[in-house]
This record gives C-alpha cells, structure tokens and sequence, in this order.
C-alpha cells in the first residue's frame, strides 16, 4: 500500500507541475492529469478494501468508518470518471 501511495502522489505532483508550467500542450497535460485521476482512484480503492479486510465484519458496520470510507471512495470515483475512463483517456493521448 505505500507504493501505491507514493506512486499516486508522484502521479498527482507530476500532473500539477504540468498544469502550472504553461509550456506543455492540452494533450501532455489532459494525459497526465487522466494517469493522476486514474491511480489516486485505483489506490484509493485498494486502501480502502484492504481496511475493510482488516478489520474484518466490524468494518463494514457503523460502528466504525471504514465502510463509509469505501461507499465515499466508490462515489468519488464515478464523479469525473471512472478508472475504466481515465486509463482509455491516457491511452489515447499517449
């Protein structure tokens, strides 16, 4: 799960240093902006089940958080695009 975060972190640093230098095209930016959105999603999705695993019954209870953590990850993925959409949207502006 670290790498995973890391990697989501280095994706996102990545796509924001492209959109504040305006010497890239729409493209690199569209492209880097889709690969941030696409693992920040994917990680996300990995943390928040592997609580779930963790914790085991209890976690999906509202006796802890962690199964509101996994809907709010569930909806924050389909608000802008799904995984599905950012990885074909990288593939075809790379």
């Amino acid at each position: 799960m670290y790498v995973d975060l890391a990697l989501s972190r280095s994706a996102l640093m990545a796509a924001l240093a492209t959109l504040d230098d305006a010497g890239h095209d729409a493209r690199a930016r569209a492209r880097l902006v889709s690969l941030a959105k696409w693992k920040a999603g994917d990680t996300a999705l990995k943390v928040a089940n592997e609580a779930v695993q963790m914790h085991g019954g209890i976690g999906v209870t509202d006796e802890l958080d962690v199964g509101l953590y996994l809907k709010r990850v569930r909806v924050a993925q389909s608000c802008l695009g799904d995984r599905d959409f950012h990885c074909e949207r990288y593939c075809a502006h790379a």
